[in-house]
């Protein structure tokens, strides 16, 4: 078995359904973001402290997955890899609303590094955001049609952020303000 294909070196990649599409198309883009953004989150998950952490972050990669596979999926077959609904979403909320409750929140804007996973949760919230702009825009487009998808994304960063302040806690350090 071969780990390659070459059928993407014309600078096209095939979607979930019948065509292809540059790989720079905006379809792509998302799929791509949310791709970094799982990546990201792993990094996080392999340094957590906290074993609530890794727990929730390995259902979120997960759910990432299957975000990914209907964005990839053409309009006529989006509807059968729709995974994520309003319950997943209510699932982030319980998420965030549990850790809330454990961790005291800055008053002010706080900067990454306090901890290893803590930093890594930062940089997967940011790659998150992004891939949050991608799939808007792609529903704005009309190019995705499930709004649980953005819903989903918005709640999942708010969670990383929650998960920083727990990893940094739970590694003994006190979360740094950006203001001096």
């Amino acid at each position: 078995m071969r780990f390659y294909t070459t059928t993407g070196d014309d600078g096209t990649t095939g979607l979930l359904g019948e065509g292809r599409v540059t790989k720079y198309h905006a379809r792509i883009e998302a799929v791509g973001t949310l791709d970094e953004s799982t990546a990201a989150l792993g990094l996080a998950r392999a340094q957590c402290v906290d074993a609530r952490s890794g727990k929730i972050i390995l259902e979120t990669q997960r759910d990432l997955y299957k975000i990914m596979a209907e964005v990839a999926a053409t309009p006529e077959n989006a509807e059968r890899f729709r995974m994520i609904d309003a319950s997943r979403v209510t699932w982030l909320e319980e998420q965030t609303d549990a850790i809330s409750e454990i961790v005291e929140m800055p008053k002010e804007f706080i900067l990454p590094g306090d901890s290893l996973a803590g930093a890594a949760l930062s940089l997967a919230r940011a790659i998150v955001r992004r891939a949050e702009r991608r799939v808007v825009e792609l529903h704005d487009e009309q190019e995705v049609s499930n709004p649980d998808l953005q819903r989903y994304l918005n709640r999942l960063s708010s969670l990383c952020f929650v998960l920083e302040l727990l990893e940094n806690k739970a590694a003994g350090h006190q979360t740094t303000l950006a203001k001096e």
